[in-house]
């Protein structure tokens, strides 16, 4: 059984380093094909250092570009490089320009797909992310669910109960594996001068809030109110792309403390020891949910509703006075939810699954 693993962001990265850990750990033969969405692999391998990652076995360095240029390069790649080893199957993960162009680069050579966390839905169409989740869906083999919910959905779109795994999430594994290293080897609070429970971390990197203005202008605003009612730091890991966006719209940022992008292990330290995190990042919201840290969502839907349900999150969108009304409500609140993405188990289902249909 030969495996291709295509990646392109850090996201994807943190989630399928627990599937890559599984393929090493069962001596299976496995590649990574790295796209470069969002970084260069050479700036992606501090991430694969800390994961302790095998390196990839190709890298396309697409770089940025519109979603159909982005898309179309990488599916040239990918072909060629899938062309040259034919796998058995090819993985992918999540909802980037990424995953699409790998699932359909696959499917159009015969070669089987795999698409781990299958079944999520925003209903939003105005997310480029949805159409990706929407098109890896129907074009895979094996659907790997994270939760009964995503598998119900699918089932309802017409897809066969005989493809689609409830897994859990390898979110939970890569926190489970990765959070006590974190704890031991990160300096991120010392050299922040922080302490657990004394601050709130923020992060924002969406299209729709970073390329809009009045979107944007509101979450800033919010975060100041939040900063002025409870007199706590608001940590801010800003992306080059949204300071470029502040200092466009002539935002001011007074009360926020704006930080450089954080590496996986001390952004997980951030998370972990924050009083409340306010995202609009996917993969936060079920991270914190895993982590028993309040959460609060800056966009007007998401496709993670299990933390809505069980108490973990809640949704603000974007209008300041609504955020630091959730910010009270999420503070208010029991953390004693019981996560429902898993028992960090899912990459071993994952591999057992396709080393039972394929082997």
């Amino acid at each position: 059984m030969r495996i291709a693993i295509v990646l392109g962001t850090r996201p994807e990265i943190i989630k399928m380093s627990p599937v890559i850990r599984e393929c090493q750990r069962r001596k299976l033969d496995h590649s990574i094909l790295h796209t470069g969405q969002h970084y260069s692999y050479n700036m992606d391998k501090v991430f694969f250092e800390q994961l302790g990652l095998p390196d990839v076995k190709a890298n396309l360095d697409v770089g940025s570009g519109s979603h159909g240029e982005q898309t179309g390069k990488m599916l040239i790649g990918l072909e060629k490089e899938l062309l040259k080893d034919r796998p058995d199957v090819v993985l992918v993960e999540g909802d980037t320009n990424t995953v699409i162009a790998g699932a359909l680069a696959a499917v159009k050579l015969g070669i089987k797909v795999g698409h781990v966390e299958a079944g999520l839905r925003s209903y939003d169409r105005g997310m480029p992310e949805e159409i990706n989740r929407i098109l890896a869906d129907h074009c895979s083999d094996y659907l790997f669910a994270p939760t009964e919910k995503a598998k119900q959905i699918l089932l309802h779109e017409g897809i066969l109960d005989a493809n689609i795994e409830v897994t859990g999430n390898t979110v939970v594994d890569a926190v489970f594996q990765n959070l006590e290293f974190a704890e031991k080897h990160s300096l991120v609070l010392a050299n922040l001068s922080l302490n657990r429970g004394s601050y709130f971390l923020a992060t924002v990197h969406r299209q729709e809030n970073v390329d809009d203005e009045m979107r944007l202008r509101g979450i800033i605003d919010g975060l100041k109110m939040v900063h002025k009612e409870y007199g706590q730091s608001i940590i801010y890991p800003i992306h080059p792309r949204t300071r470029r966006a502040l200092q466009n719209f002539g935002l001011k940022t007074e009360g926020l403390s704006l930080v450089d992008p954080q590496d996986y292990l001390s952004f997980l330290q951030l998370e972990s020891n924050a009083r409340l995190v306010l995202t609009d990042s996917g993969g936060v919201q079920e991270e914190t949910c895993v982590l028993n840290v309040p959460c609060v969502t800056l966009r007007d839907n998401t496709e993670r509703p299990e933390t809505i349900d069980v108490g973990s999150n809640s949704l603000a969108g974007t209008n300041p006075e609504t955020i630091l009304e959730n910010v009270k409500l999420m503070l208010g609140r029991s953390n004693d939810w019981k996560n429902p993405f898993g028992d960090g188990n899912a990459a071993p289902r994952i591999v057992e699954v396709l080393r039972r249909k394929l082997e």
